[in-house]
């Protein structure tokens, strides 16, 4: 498992006093206020950014941190990935993944045929998606929920009925 989850990405600057517009990962608004701190990366360039503020927006929420002052350091933003220490996270219940530790993770059917590999997980408002790639490369998605995914082990079962 990673030693850090991403809860958010900065998907742009917001006015021009610094402050950014967060894509969030992390079930709420106040799950990610709980942290002080995140690790901002992108590609191999990373940062330790303080948080100073947040509010909700209509597509995620409007962050202020310590580290960026104007609009030009908030655009050169962009792109990078927030993320915390698992150790700083909750205990997960039982049903309960990060997205993070789904990805990667091979899928087969229920009758045992390999089908890929998660390489996503999506959320368009109605719940989790899993986004698969076959050994093609072609991809398809199939709703994460039980009726579709009967078991999350190292291995994700996919009902053979959704299988494209």
């Amino acid at each position: 498992m990673n030693d850090t989850v991403i809860l958010a990405a900065i998907a742009g600057a917001h006015g021009i006093k610094g402050e950014v517009r967060l894509k969030l990962f992390a079930e709420s608004l106040d799950s990610l206020k709980r942290h002080k701190a995140f690790v901002a990366t992108r590609g191999a360039e990373a940062c330790t950014l303080t948080l100073q503020s947040m509010r909700p927006d209509k597509a995620g929420a409007i962050a202020r941190f310590a580290e960026i002052a104007d609009r030009t350091a908030a655009e050169g933003m962009r792109g990078m990935t927030l993320a915390v220490p698992r150790e700083a996270l909750p205990p997960l219940a039982d049903g309960e993944y990060y997205h993070t530790d789904l990805i990667g993770r091979a899928v087969v059917s229920t009758e045992g045929v390999d089908v890929g590999s998660v390489i996503a997980v999506e959320n368009f408002g109605a719940g989790d998606i899993l986004e698969i790639q076959k050994a093609d490369g072609k991809t398809f998605m199939v709703p994460f929920n039980p009726q579709a995914v009967p078991e999350v082990g190292t291995v994700i079962t996919l009902d053979s009925r959704f299988v494209e």
